[in-house]
């Protein structure tokens, strides 16, 4: 099988970057190959070949709670000194002040909407304009205030929260990395 730009389809076992491509060296010329999984591996039956495409890049094992590497105690009296703090506490209640109202109201209108469906039809069959009714715009104003809700919560998250949630991140990680080495610098 000939995969993308000309290159032949190998076996894999080069190491996979950042981005989820996997590079090896041509044992025979010396150069480094590229190897893409979004243009190499056909799903089986699609687009011919043998459908083998690109094999799975070995996963590692996960660390089980026993295990403790260098400092994995340091490093979880961080989190636990973090999630104390007033700023951890204050974004906390940012998010709860926005996402608990937003999703009762949510809510309340959606099972209003169920409601009165189901318990007064003939209300809901009322035409407003032609083929239109009270429960189709009922039905319509649904899918608007989900859509509604979602960008209030982005911009909400955008403006209120984002930047106190990623300083905590980046202070998180310094405090855990100094953690692991042992407090130095």
């Amino acid at each position: 099988m000939q995969s993308s730009e000309g290159r032949p389809d190998g076996g894999g076992g080069g190491f996979e970057n950042a981005s989820g491509h996997q590079e090896s060296q041509d044992a025979a010329t010396g150069d480094m190959k590229y190897r893409d999984p979004w243009c190499d591996a056909l799903a089986s039956g699609w687009g011919g070949g043998d459908g083998a495409g690109v094999p799975a890049a070995p996963v590692p094992a996960a660390r089980r709670e026993d295990e403790s590497g260098p400092g994995a105690g340091a490093a979880a009296g961080v989190y636990l000194e973090v999630q104390a703090s007033a700023a951890f506490r204050e974004v906390r209640s940012r998010y709860r002040r926005f996402v608990v109202p937003g999703a009762v109201a949510f809510f309340v209108w959606y099972v209003a909407y169920v409601v009165t469906a189901t318990a007064a039809p003939g209300f809901m069959a009322r035409p407003v304009a032609g083929a239109v009714n009270v429960g189709l715009l009922a039905a319509l104003g649904q899918f608007l205030t989900t859509f509604l809700l979602a960008w209030a919560y982005a911009r909400h998250a955008r403006l209120h929260r984002d930047r106190a949630a990623l300083e905590l991140r980046w202070d998180t990680q310094e405090l855990t990395r100094d953690a692991v080495r042992g407090g130095a610098s």
